[in-house]
């Protein structure tokens, strides 16, 4: 039995009631049940909440639904009465709830056309569970500032064997006082064009970022695309190239930005939904877009004509689906310019190395060995002189996954590096930021003769920011967020006759010039056992 067979993956995410609080007392010693019962504690994560301004607020519902099938919830959204337009700024919170039997769901929320939330649901109880998520969505005040149309959808299905009906509630909280937030000065989607996806931008933009809300799921085995192995080798999901993947944007046909996607563990993930009751992996419940940088490429784009932008995934099967990339673009414009002219002057791709070996035996191995590096420059004249953006990223990726015949013992110990470094120069001393990303992955799962299946996996999201001006650092940033999971119960049994039990925990820090958040919890049977903040 494969990882992808014992349950179907689609997603789960939250903060969990205790998480808004501004601070966290640990629970009192709670005595675990010896398996898993019929309900258990609400989901929640270790990550911090978004922290507001004690100023006047208003409060806008986007969306409030029931999703049982694939039919989206459509809407209207007119800005707040009394909070002005220029907010400090904006907070997104979703609400849900479900009961009964269901899968874990993808969904989204777009607020005129504009992706400001991608999701995904945890699976429920019999008695049900409650969960929330917040993001700080204050980029997209451009957006917020008119009246929007709404479109939300988590696509479920319910029939006899799966009743759980997703019950969400949407809001925006919005924050006035204080000096408003550097939010960009416009939101812009891409539109359909003749040879593809076009954007057409601001003739004095003076800064330019993609965002790519990159998942997959559904699509054969592209949920677990970590887990593919080369179509020659005997492993239920195969693919031509093996696991490697690589968000590709595109400028007109060429090559604008590369980065690697995070391995998103949704929570039946592992074929163990056991591991995720409490506490989802790392960003399952809110899935962070892709940032690109595309400003060196400013200069071709602001003739005011559309320009073909286009998102692609290395790796996967050619015409197979099963990856979602849709595309925000935040632009910052200069007040003092109508028009910005300037060229790109640097454009450096280097070759994709990409190597999948399976070695056959009584154990199968595949080790696969992948990277790729671009740097791009280019320079704008804007109204206070010449400034060159020079953008390089680096992306490799080494994993080695074993498996017995009859896929009964099936492990994976993965990794994955983004690396990026942006400099502006022309604005004073040059600013660089360099951001160090890692991903990773380590597990194994096991079905013995018993039928008793047993999954361990650690995940870790870390990552390392540095900012430095004429050479001096002037701001820095660390994140870890581990997770760690052990559960096991027997397949193919009525509920009442797995006997699962599993210990999950999350440690959340995140440390730098602006402050620390140091949160770790533990669960055993769906028991909050631990609750701690350091810091």
């Amino acid at each position: 039995m494969s990882m992808l067979t014992g349950a179907t993956l689609l997603a789960s995410a939250l903060i969990g009631a205790g998480a808004a609080q501004a601070a966290v007392v640990a629970p009192p010693p709670t005595e675990a049940p010896a398996e898993f019962g019929a309900d258990w504690h609400d989901p929640l994560t270790a990550a911090p909440a978004v922290t507001a301004p004690h100023t006047t607020s208003c409060r806008v519902t986007l969306a409030e639904a029931q999703f049982r099938d694939f039919t989206p919830y459509r809407g209207s959204y007119l800005p707040p009465d009394g909070c002005g337009d220029r907010w400090s700024k904006v907070v997104l919170r979703l609400d849900g709830k479900v009961k009964g039997r269901q899968f874990d769901r993808l969904g989204y929320l777009h607020v005129g056309g504009v992706e400001v939330l991608r999701t995904s649901t945890p699976e429920p109880s019999p008695e049900g569970v409650e969960w929330s998520v917040e993001k700080d969505v204050t980029r997209y005040s451009d957006t917020f500032r008119t009246a929007q149309d709404v479109e939300m959808l988590i696509g479920n299905v319910v029939d006899d064997t799966y009743t759980g009906v997703i019950d969400v509630k949407a809001t925006l909280t919005f924050y006035e006082g204080g000096p408003a937030a550097a939010a960009p000065d416009r939101v812009l989607t891409l539109a359909d064009g003749p040879d593809g996806p076009t954007l057409t931008t601001p003739r004095n933009s003076e800064r330019l970022v993609a965002e790519v809300y990159a998942t997959g799921s559904g699509g054969g085995c592209e949920e677990y695309w970590y887990l593919a192995v080369p179509a020659t080798a005997p492993y239920s999901c195969r693919a031509e190239g093996g696991p490697y993947r690589e968000v590709q944007v595109e400028v007109d046909g060429r090559l604008a930005g590369i980065a690697t996607p995070f391995p998103t563990v949704w929570t039946g993930g592992w074929s163990n939904p056991f591991l995720w009751y409490v506490i989802p992996g790392p960003r399952a419940f809110d899935v962070k877009p892709i940032e690109y940088d595309l400003t060196p490429f400013a200069g071709i784009l602001n003739d005011g004509r559309p320009h073909r932008v286009e998102v692609s995934v290395v790796g996967v099967p050619q015409g197979q689906s099963g990856w979602s990339t849709p595309v925000n673009v935040l632009v910052w414009q200069d007040p003092g310019k109508a028009v910005v002219g300037g060229r790109l002057v640097t454009h450096e791709a280097g070759g994709l190395t990409d190597s999948s070996v399976h070695t056959p035996g009584t154990e199968h191995r595949v080790d696969t060995r992948a990277a790729h590096r671009l740097t791009v420059s280019g320079y704008l004249d804007t109204s206070h002189g010449r400034v060159r953006t020079t953008v390089t990223r680096a992306v490799a990726n080494t994993s080695a996954h074993r498996w017995s015949d009859g896929e009964t013992v099936d492990g994976l110990d993965a990794g994955w590096t983004d690396d990026e470094s942006v400099t502006v120069d022309g604005r004073g001393p040059a600013r660089t930021t360099r951001t160090h990303r890692t991903y990773t992955m380590n597990g194994v799962t096991t079905l013995g003769a018993d039928a008793r299946l047993r999954t361990r996996l650690t995940l870790g999201d870390l990552a390392e920011v540095v900012t430095t001006r004429a050479g001096r650092r002037v701001a820095w940033s660390r994140l870890d967020d581990t997770y760690r999971g052990d559960a096991a119960y027997t397949v193919d049994v009525p509920r009442d006759q797995r006997h699962a039990v599993g210990t999950t925990s999350e440690r959340y820090r995140l440390y730098g010039s602006d402050g620390c958040h140091d949160r770790r919890l533990t669960t055993v049977q769906g028991v909050l056992t631990e609750d701690r903040r350091g810091c």
